[in-house]
């Protein structure tokens, strides 16, 4: 299981992100460009001393990211589904089978991510949310749906 979040802009929710990673052990890959410099104080602060454990690649732009994952599906024998969360998905992550090698990929909490992105995820899903509510912290929908996935795939740390 990996995350990869999408030009993220709040360096706050990245380090929180990168947080519950290290302590999940789940690799996550920071997609460029970001709204900060990856050693934001912010972004330090919520991560605190995780981060020295955390399996973080950062990648330049998409096209980078998209060619080390062909590379690293290569290696591995593996194909990884990018599973894109979104508000605008029509499928619920609760009725969603996961598996072991997914790529949960969230966009820019102000923006989301490109058409062309959201068109080309292998698979999509959303958070059910009450009525009239827009959306979820991106950091909040992402804890979420990574419990779920390691839940349905045996993931979570055996300590």
């Amino acid at each position: 299981m990996r995350l990869a979040l999408y030009q993220p802009d709040i360096p706050g929710n990245a380090g929180a992100i990168m947080r519950t990673a290290a302590c999940l052990n789940v690799a996550v890959d920071i997609i460029g460009p970001c709204g900060f410099v990856l050693s934001d104080k912010q972004m330090r602060r919520a991560g605190l001393d995780y981060l020295d454990q955390l399996d973080m690649t950062s990648h330049s732009s998409w096209q980078a990211f998209l060619d080390a994952r062909i590379l690293r599906a290569s290696e591995n024998g593996t194909e990884e589904r990018l599973v894109l969360l979104s508000t605008q998905a029509e499928s619920s992550y609760l009725q969603f089978p996961f598996q072991a090698d997914d790529i949960l990929l969230v966009g820019r909490e102000s923006a989301g991510v490109p058409a062309d992105i959201h068109a080309g995820a292998d698979a999509r899903v959303r958070v059910p949310m009450a009525q009239d509510m827009r959306s979820l912290n991106v950091t909040a929908a992402l804890a979420i749906v990574l419990g779920e996935s390691l839940r349905q795939t045996h993931g979570f740390p055996k300590g």
